[in-house]
């Protein structure tokens, strides 16, 4: 009996670990279409990876989009023709059980040199839409007491009028 129960395991687990490999594929296809889409301009396709409901967090702190406000925001670039360009040279996918939601994080080369994108991704009944993306860039250890020096003026301003609200 156990000799029959062996394989019987081995099959579903290679089972479901071929669907956490072909869902991290789609993810991973999603992430590197919507990067390109901003890189093409392509406002629609862009979007259209998005939640409606969608958040993107930009690099200033200041950035916290709602996905109407971002594409207000985002609406010039894409006109013009040039948007911005992240490429993944590392990206990490974890899905839960069921399946329907995802976390992820990628190192990416940008115009602003390294930056790590963040989020979270669920899938809709057509398929894997990011609903909340975090960027930011990557600032060796080394160099960040230079960078809290520079920034230190424009980060006390906007603490004062965050704490009043």
């Amino acid at each position: 009996m156990r000799t029959k129960l062996i394989p019987h395991l081995l099959l579903v687990l290679t089972l479901a670990v071929s669907g956490q490999t072909k869902e991290k594929d789609a993810i991973a296809q999603l992430l590197d279409d919507w990067h390109q889409a901003a890189a093409n301009a392509d406002f629609d396709s862009y979007f259209d990876k998005m939640t409606d409901d969608g958040v993107f967090i930009g690099t200033d702190a200041t950035e916290n989009w709602q996905n109407k406000a971002f594409k207000e925001f985002s609406k010039p670039y894409f006109d013009r023709g040039k948007a911005w360009s992240f490429t993944a040279v590392e990206r990490n996918i974890y899905i839960n059980e069921t399946k329907d939601f995802a976390w992820f994080d990628e190192l990416l080369d940008t115009q602003m040199k390294l930056c790590r994108g963040s989020g979270v991704v669920k899938k809709e009944n057509d398929g894997w839409k990011i609903t909340h993306y975090v960027l930011s860039i990557a600032v060796p250890n080394e160099n960040v007491t230079e960078l809290i020096q520079l920034k230190k003026e424009k980060d006390s301003i906007l603490l004062l009028s965050l704490k009043k609200k």
